[in-house]
């Protein structure tokens, strides 16, 4: 059954999928480097603030996801919309080493309230209708919705930037306001079983349940490697990496928006590639060529680097849907599931929170792409581990029906 015979759920999936959308929206994310810069700020600074950015993000992860399922995801996704929307107006208001780092503590506490609760939201929403088959296909188009709009958005980045330097600030505050207008219009949460405990006494059972099951630690592991390496290729590296390949400024975002072409192409498709692979493997292979992408990055002629950015970008539009819906199908109990999510996130940022801070020593002695080697090296050996794990798993458990 498709989306659009399915009306009870359609008002769920607009609203969610627009605030989605709008959410997502950081139309400053291809010149924040450079205006940083123009304001003064050393690389050592820049990236030593994403390292705090990451940090923060980790203590925050757990305490927010456990809050989503204390209280429910619906206030969580309000709440991070509204602090979203106030962390935006900040650079052009106060363009000071304490105005950033307030900027991204602030979008830390936003997406982390964010991250476990809208999935959540939207599983055990689509979970009552007995629709959990739409998820995956509601998250590739929320993402790819979000990616269709970057793309013109982020192309005028630059030339924005050069009109009024504030622009891209202005009107990505704009858009978060927007996603706290959706969802202040969401749908009361599904109802499910709930504790009303503390939240170690809620965070000890969903941990419990991680370690006792290797498929969904496995999963998790996926996830963490997929995100991992696109929020340090899309944040971190791409706009030194186009610096040292003679990319003007100006260009950054017309770059972005041809990478967000492929990644709207592969999020709005998720399901194709499963006419050859099972959701796991199609994972696995999609992430290998991420992996593989970033190596290549390191080598120095300017088309191979738009080449290898877009097979990135387009390989992570197609698995991030697909891990979401492993995820879900392989949380038990409903009632962790935006802490259980939330602590996937963690483990995310805790190994981009590392990551920034080697990627500032590397930048530093001129040796990025030493960087891109060992990062693509190591990412493509994780895939392969968890690869191996996963048969290895198959053989020890005769009933992995959820090994797909």
């Amino acid at each position: 059954m498709t989306l659009s015979q399915r009306p009870a759920i359609a008002s769920i999936i607009r609203r969610y999928m627009a605030f989605q959308i709008t959410f997502s929206l950081l139309l400053w994310l291809p010149i924040f480097y450079e205006f940083q810069r123009r304001a003064g700020m050393s690389d050592a600074q820049i990236f030593g603030i994403q390292s705090i950015y990451y940090i923060v993000f980790c203590l925050l992860e757990i305490p927010t996801g456990v809050l989503a399922d204390i209280k429910n995801p619906r206030f969580c996704m309000r709440l991070g919309a509204g602090v979203l929307t106030v962390a935006n107006v900040l650079p052009p208001l106060v363009p000071t080493y304490a105005g950033f780092l307030t900027h991204f503590l602030l979008i830390a506490l936003a997406r982390s309230l964010v991250s476990g609760a809208s999935s959540a939201y939207l599983y055990d929403s689509l979970k009552v209708q007995g629709a959990t088959d739409l998820y995956k296909t509601v998250e590739g188009r929320a993402r790819s919705g979000g990616l269709v709009i970057k793309v013109g958005g982020w192309a005028l980045m630059g030339f924005l930037m050069a009109w009024n330097v504030n622009m891209p600030y202005w009107l990505t505050s704009i858009a978060s306001f927007t996603s706290f207008v959706c969802a202040m219009g969401l749908p009361a949460p599904a109802v499910r079983d709930r504790v009303t405990v503390s939240l170690l006494a809620l965070f000890r059972p969903a941990f419990a349940l991680v370690t006792q099951s290797r498929w969904l630690l496995l999963v998790m592991l996926q996830g963490i490697g997929i995100f991992v390496m696109e929020r340090i290729v899309s944040v971190n590296l791409f706009q030194p990496v186009l610096a040292a390949r003679g990319f003007p400024v100006g260009g950054y975002g017309v770059v972005m928006s041809v990478m967000t072409v492929f990644e709207a192409v592969g999020a709005a498709n998720p399901g194709g590639v499963r006419r050859y692979w099972s959701d796991w493997r199609a994972v696995f292979v999609l992430t290998l060529i991420m992996a593989l992408s970033v190596a290549g990055m390191a080598l120095h002629w300017p088309p191979l680097t738009i080449v290898f950015l877009c097979a990135f970008s387009l390989g992570c539009g197609m698995a991030f849907p697909i891990q979401r819906q492993l995820m879900n199908d392989a949380i038990p109990d409903s009632t962790y599931r935006a802490t259980l999510l939330s602590m996937e996130s963690l483990v995310d940022r805790a190994v981009c929170a590392v990551l920034a801070g080697s990627l500032a020593g590397f930048l530093a002695l001129g040796h990025m792409d030493a960087f891109l080697i060992i990062a693509g090296g190591s990412f493509a050996a994780l895939v392969i581990l968890l690869q191996i794990g996963r048969r290895l798993l198959e053989r020890k458990v005769p009933e992995s029906g959820n090994l797909l």
